[in-house]
């Protein structure tokens, strides 16, 4: 009876397939250097004039480029471009209707959603950096445009090149997939 509603709760399909260890290492590895570099550079460098390197959709990114590196959400094309061309909308989008947070934040997500497919940059977490831009508080609002590309593509291009570093020093893992 139990198993039976097991079975029926989980529509009968079977859970994904494992994940070999040596994946689960090179996923942490990446992921560790990349977001710890980010962290670093931005406590060292950038926070000590009002900046940032670091922001939370770099989180999800990670996942994508360390550990679904096959993904089409996930390449290079995708990580820097989502997030350069999100931050710019986020911005812009604070600027005109930041009055009314909930409006620009909306406006924000659908509005680099809808460039992001139009360009073929489609990176999900492009999709916060494009809310983060609206909600981020004065030190993000205070970057203006460059926020766009400080933090959101520096920081991009960072995990970017942890990546093609992290991802090709095991031979059975390959990265990118294409460039453009």
């Amino acid at each position: 009876m139990m198993r039976e509603y097991i079975q029926r709760m989980k529509g009968g399909a079977e859970a994904p397939p494992g994940v070999p260890l040596s994946e689960v290492f090179w996923s942490w590895l990446g992921s560790v250097l990349g977001i710890g570099i980010c962290g670093y550079l931005s406590a060292a460098y950038f926070e000590p004039r009002a900046s940032t390197l670091l922001i939370g959709s770099f989180g999800a990114s990670a996942v994508l480029v360390y550990a679904a590196i096959k993904s089409p959400l996930a390449q290079p094309r995708n990580l820097v471009g989502g997030h350069i061309l999100s931050g710019l909308v986020g911005v812009g989008c604070y600027f005109l209707f930041g009055g009314t947070i909930w409006l620009a934040g909306a406006l924000a997500v659908s509005l680099a959603i809808a460039l992001m497919l139009l360009t073929r940059t489609l990176h999900p977490p492009g999709g916060a950096t494009a809310l983060i831009a609206v909600i981020g508080g004065d030190q993000i609002h205070d970057l203006g445009f460059l926020y766009a590309f400080v933090p959101a593509g520096a920081g991009a291009l960072v995990l970017l090149l942890v990546a093609l570093l992290v991802n090709n020093l095991n031979g059975s893992r390959r990265y990118p997939e294409y460039w453009f």
